[in-house]
């Protein structure tokens, strides 16, 4: 049963935060989703959970890149024998990741055989889809059983995918009654709607707390992930998460699950994304915690790094100087902000001008924390450095790039060194 919460108010009597649509809070292993809090960056492993040494391991590596929460596939008695063993070494790595177990078709077994694995889990995530045909509903409801018994949070994740098909034929034959029947495509996302409404309504009769769920309604098309999640919020103020479901591979992946992030973030809706995007065989998981970063970091909802300001280069711009001195203080910045974030409250917040010529080069400068511009390939060999707005110095030959990063370590110690202070 949705519930809304008095007018203006957030969680606990709290000034509900402008423009976020307003949420319980629910609580996974210390990390809160929902309500006036951040949107939180999730992730999932590729790897075989039975392979515990494996799956430790990139838990970490994700952690490690920014993820909050991180979930792990357990389909099969090898892989929920593995998760507690899984845990205790992501543990004595020193990360305290929350870790999210992902059921399918056998959850209410595994969850009941396997008492370590559903306590060392921090939440559990159900599709009602695919929790049995025959037995649906017992299914689910076991699942529910063991989380309240445990203590644990649960994601109802509906995905169009695999449908409840007989909720589905349901509401298909009510529609072809209708006098005024719609569309197939309303239908469907009127129905993933129902399944994660119904669902949620009937694991709190199962004694599942209001504030112990979180839901879903993924679908791999932009416009359908916009008007279901719209639909979805309007009905409840369960904490939702967002994210395409199979996002696809590279540019495609990420141009997509930035777009349909970015309308529902603008319009407050959301309170956790992942970008589930494919990686290049052996490639590198954790490019989708960097992507979901950057859409909240481009939104200004979070700040994770230090924000280059680099133009596209033209034909003042024909040296590839300015491309490698572009890419090297990027890349300098994002080595050095895991000891920086320690060090340097607030240094995530930076924003740095990296230009090529005069003609935005000062201006862009001026307006970032801190900025180089180069003069362009037939001007004037000098580069002149800005900091909070005033010329600081011009740079000139081959070493300005150390230089310039010279200054800048300067500059971060200068400005967020005092706060850490």
């Amino acid at each position: 049963m949705s519930r809304a919460l008095p007018e203006g108010l957030g969680v606990e009597g709290e000034p509900h935060l402008p423009g976020r649509r307003q949420t319980v809070s629910v609580d996974v292993g210390g990390v809160r989703i929902g309500s006036r809090q951040p949107v939180v960056v999730q992730s999932m492993t590729n790897t075989d959970t039975a392979d515990a040494d494996a799956t430790a391991l990139q838990v970490v590596a994700l952690a490690h890149a920014g993820s909050e929460l991180v979930r792990v596939t357990v389909n099969h008695d090898a892989a929920a024998a593995a998760v507690p063993e899984m845990i205790r070494k992501v543990r004595d790595l020193g990360v305290g990741v929350p870790v999210v177990g992902d059921f399918h078709y056998n959850g209410h077994q595994l969850l009941a055989e396997y008492p370590e694995m559903a306590q060392a889990l921090d939440k559990y995530r159900i599709n009602p889809g695919n929790v049995g045909a025959k037995r649906r509903d017992e299914n689910f409801q076991t699942i529910v059983r063991l989380a309240v018994e445990h203590g644990k949070p649960v994601r109802i994740g509906v995905n169009w995918g695999s449908l409840d098909q007989a909720l589905l034929t349901e509401l298909m034959d009510a529609n072809a009654r209708s006098p005024e029947p719609r569309d197939a495509r309303d239908v469907l996302i009127e129905a993933m709607i129902a399944s994660a409404l119904r669902s949620a309504e009937l694991a709190e009769a199962t004694g599942l707390p209001h504030d112990r769920i979180v839901l879903s309604a993924k679908v791999s098309g932009v416009p359908d992930l916009v008007e279901v999640y719209r639909r979805l919020a309007s009905r409840c103020d369960y904490p939702l998460h967002l994210g395409l479901t199979e996002a696809g591979m590279g540019m495609k992946g990420i141009v997509a699950s930035a777009a349909g992030l970015a309308i529902l973030l603008q319009e407050g809706i959301g309170d956790t994304i992942r970008v589930s995007l494919t990686p290049e065989p052996g490639g590198d998981r954790s490019e989708e915690v960097r992507v979901a970063q950057q859409v909240l970091q481009s939104l200004g909802l979070r700040s994770f790094l230090p924000q280059v300001s680099a133009c596209p280069g033209c034909g003042r711009t024909t040296s590839v100087f300015f491309q490698e001195m572009a890419q090297r203080i990027a890349g300098y910045l994002r080595d050095q902000m895991p000891a920086w974030r320690e060090r340097y409250p607030g240094v995530e917040e930076m924003r740095v001008a990296v230009m090529g010529c005069v003609v935005n080069g000062p201006g862009e400068s001026k307006h970032a924390d801190i900025g180089i511009s180069l003069p362009g390939t037939f001007e004037e060999p000098v580069a002149p450095v800005y900091i909070d707005g005033a010329l600081r110095t011009t740079l000139r030959g081959e070493g300005l790039v150390d230089e310039f990063m010279a200054i800048l370590d300067e500059y971060v110690e200068g400005r967020y060194g005092a706060v850490a202070g």
